[in-house]
Order: structure tokens, then C-alpha cells, then sequence
């Protein structure tokens, strides 16, 4: 067995793959002799030294990660500040660390978990503490600089494109003398990703998605309600997609709400759907149903992409060897060699080029009159969903997720006060 401990943990919303990161990045470990813990809900788990030894998990139980949806270890929405502002927190971890011999740390999330990895590095070159920090990607969000796509991405693309046309089929039935307006909620604060990929449930004027708010596009509410009443006269329904992060030209979200904000500090969403529903509602006359599906979208491993699957287990493998190799501060990224046929790779990149980066939806994948996607958005989507995994199921008609024991590690130091 290798010296030293690696420590995984899980941070922010988790995804419908994130389990599959963490078991290639467990079988990997296993294969090179590297003990492996996990802490207890991210990096919260690290500084309470909540963690669990994952060697008493099965080899199935391992394997089953890769079909099982959410957190396996749980996850948390917990932002270290800057290495002099939380100093206290930082020096918890290396305690932490030097205590259970963790010479490897995996972070597996999206911006903030790669900008905590990344000064985690710092402080213990600072201290002459031997640690190799490895960010290791993930969000549905799709916004992550460098990589070419982001674990989680492509399945809850893939859920948002097949309920879309799903529902268009619904309301088509229904809108002779029911409902004429449909109106989805996709994730996305910033980058609108997940609404784009609903784009991909039709082709054409007359296909649904009619009509797809970005947050890339100021929204209009004036030009909007015209474009909704235009797409009624001439198909006679009309199905919208709209990113929840849509802002008015002065920069205020349409889907404030109340002004809160997150751990993060980032502003509460929600509630676009329904405020649109009801601006067509008043102002257009039309019966309008609305839908959002929050964790939905996320969590939904029964219609996974085989592409996304893939690529999570891959960036976990990548990191177990990563770090091994000694590659500080460093994330293993998607890079796409080819579109036609898809193919792709593991790449990598310096923490610094991702943490605090966001990438936005492309202008030009995004149609002239703003409410579509173009040709170049496709050849990328497309790819992405593609493909089947879905997860065993029981005789009972469910799914048959795993659940591990989570067997407690022995705590050696006193109890964290943070």
C-alpha cells in the first residue's frame, strides 16, 4: 500500500453522476494500494473530522456508486474565504490532515470547490506540509473554464431535452381548447447551458422549444410577450424555456427571491416560471401552465447520458492518477478532439485557470433573434446526451440504488469550534 492517505470529498449541488466520480475515483485508489477516506458533507466533513473509512465498503457497493444518484457522502454549500480571512479554518485542515497521514485531497465540485483546493495547496507548500490538491469537476451548470464540458452536465441536459418534448406533446393535445402557453424553469444563475440544451427537443420555427430565455440576453418583457403571442397565432401553443438566472438590461434577475442570498453569496433564484406564466396570463389572456423542476433536473440517474457517465468515472480515475503523480493543484479537464465522430479525452489544467472562471453560453450559439440555438450550439449539445445508462432495477419497479455503511474513522484531535 502506497504511504499516506487520500481524502474525497463532494461540495455544492450534486448531480446525477457525481456518485460516478466517486467511484472511479475509489476503484482507482483501490487498484494502486491507496487507502481512501471520504469526509462526511465536503469540506465541512474535513474540519469537524467527520470522516468514514471507504475500505469497508464492498467492491459492489463501489461499482453501484456509479449508478446512484445524489451524494453518497453528502455534500455542503460551504465557501472558505481568503487564506488570511479564514487562516483559523485552513490550519483545522491541515491539522486534520497531518492527524490521519492525508497526503492526496479530491475536491469534487464546481468554482468554489476548485478555488478551496487551490488555496489549500498554498497553505501547505506555506507550512512545508506534504499535500497534493487535485480539483476534480463537476455542475449541471455547465460553467466551468478550461474543460470543454462538465460532469453532470450531459444527463441533466438530457433530462431537460426529453421533458421538453415531452410536455410539448402533452400540451399539443391539449391547446385547442386548453392550455396555449407552457412555460419551463432550467437551472443556470449566469450561464445559460441547461436552458440551451432543452433546444435539442425540436428543430424548427414550429418545434418546441418555441422559445428559450438565456441569461447571456437581457430579457425584453415587452418583446417577449409579442414573440409569445406570434408563436400562438401560428402553431396555436407555444412552449418556454427560460434559465432562471434571466436579468433585466439594468442587471436585476427577473427571479429575485425576497433578495436572499446563499452561503455562496449568491442571490436566491427561483420562481421565473411563475412569473412569466403570470405576465402571459395578464397580459395575453392565455391559459398558461408552468413547471419547475429544481432537484429534478439533477437528479434524475434513470435518464442518464452514457456520455456523461463516461466522463465522470474518467475525471475521477484521472484525479486518483493526478495526484499520485504529484500534479499539485491541478484538475483534469474534457478536451474534445473530434464532432464528428464525438471523441474526446482527459486533458488537464492549473486550479487558477478555473477557480473564480465562468464560462458563459457562446453568442454564437445563440439564434439572431435570441429566443433558439444555432447549428454551432447543436454539433455541440448533441453529443453530450447521447447515449443510455440506466441503472438496475429491483423487482419492485425501483431503481436499486446502493447505500453504504459510512463507517466512522476514529477523531483525534478535539472538536472543531468553527
Amino acid at each position: 500500500m502506497a504511504s499516506g492517505t487520500l481524502l474525497y470529498s463532494q461540495s455544492g449541488g450534486v448531480t446525477a453522476v457525481i456518485n460516478a466520480t466517486a467511484s472511479g475515483v475509489i476503484a482507482e485508489a483501490r487498484a494502486r494500494k491507496v487507502k481512501v477516506l471520504a469526509a462526511r458533507n465536503g469540506i465541512l466533513g474535513a474540519l469537524r473530522e467527520e470522516l468514514v473509512d471507504t475500505s469497508k465498503e464492498s467492491a459492489a457497493s463501489i461499482r453501484g456508486l456509479a449508478h446512484t444518484p445524489g451524494g453518497a457522502f453528502g455534500s455542503c454549500r460551504y465557501k472558505l474565504k481568503s487564506l488570511e480571512a479564514d487562516r483559523a479554518r485552513y490550519e483545522r485542515l491541515l491539522d486534520v490532515f497531518r492527524a490521519h497521514d492525508v497526503r492526496w485531497f479530491l475536491y469534487n465540485g464546481g468554482n468554489d470547490s476548485a478555488d478551496t483546493a487551490n488555496k489549500v495547496s498554498k497553505l501547505a507548500a506555506e507550512f512545508g506540509y506534504p499535500l497534493t490538491c487535485i480539483g476534480v469537476p463537476k455542475t449541471i451548470d455547465n460553467d466551468l473554464a478550461v474543460t470543454d464540458c462538465c460532469p453532470g452536465f450531459g444527463s441533466a441536459a438530457k433530462y431537460t431535452a426529453v421533458s421538453v418534448r415531452e410536455a410539448a406533446l402533452d400540451v399539443a393535445a391539449m391547446a385547442d381548447t386548453s392550455t396555449k402557453v407552457f412555460v419551463y424553469e432550467a437551472m443556470g444563475r449566469h450561464a445559460g447551458w441547461l436552458a440551451a440544451a432543452a433546444g435539442l427537443a425540436g428543430n424548427g420555427p414550429d418545434e418546441a422549444p418555441h422559445l428559450i430565455l438565456f441569461p447571456e440576453r437581457a430579457y425584453d418583457e415587452a418583446d417577449f410577450l409579442k414573440n409569445v403571442k406570434k408563436v400562438v397565432d401560428r402553431v396555436g401553443y407555444c412552449v418556454v424555456v427560460a434559465s432562471e438566472g434571466i436579468q433585466t438590461a439594468d442587471g436585476r434577475f427577473v427571479a429575485e427571491s425576497g433578495g436572499g442570498t446563499d452561503s455562496f453569496g449568491h442571490t436566491q433564484l427561483g420562481g421565473v416560471a411563475s412569473y412569466l406564466a403570470g405576465k402571459v396570463k395578464d397580459q395575453l389572456g392565455f391559459k398558461v401552465h408552468w413547471t419547475l423542476p429544481d432537484y429534478l433536473q439533477r437528479s434524475a440517474r434513470h435518464l442518464a447520458s452514457r456520455t456523461d457517465v463516461d466522463q465522470a468515472i474518467a475525471v475521477g480515475r484521472a484525479a486518483v492518477k493526478f495526484a499520485l503523480e504529484g500534479r499539485n493543484a491541478t484538475m483534469p479537464v474534457i478536451e474534445r478532439t473530434s464532432d464528428a465522430p464525438y471523441r474526446w479525452k482527459i486533458g488537464s489544467a492549473p486550479l487558477d485557470k478555473v477557480a473564480n472562471h465562468e464560462k458563459k453560453f457562446p453568442k454564437n450559439f445563440i439564434r439572431r433573434d435570441g429566443y433558439g440555438i444555432t447549428d454551432k450550439a447543436r454539433t455541440y449539445l448533441e453529443p453530450l446526451i447521447r447515449g443510455e445508462a440506466p441503472p438496475p432495477y429491483g423487482r419492485d419497479g425501483i431503481p436499486a440504488y446502493v447505500s453504504l455503511k459510512h463507517v466512522a474513522v476514529k477523531k483525534k484531535l478535539p472538536a472543531w469550534e468553527g
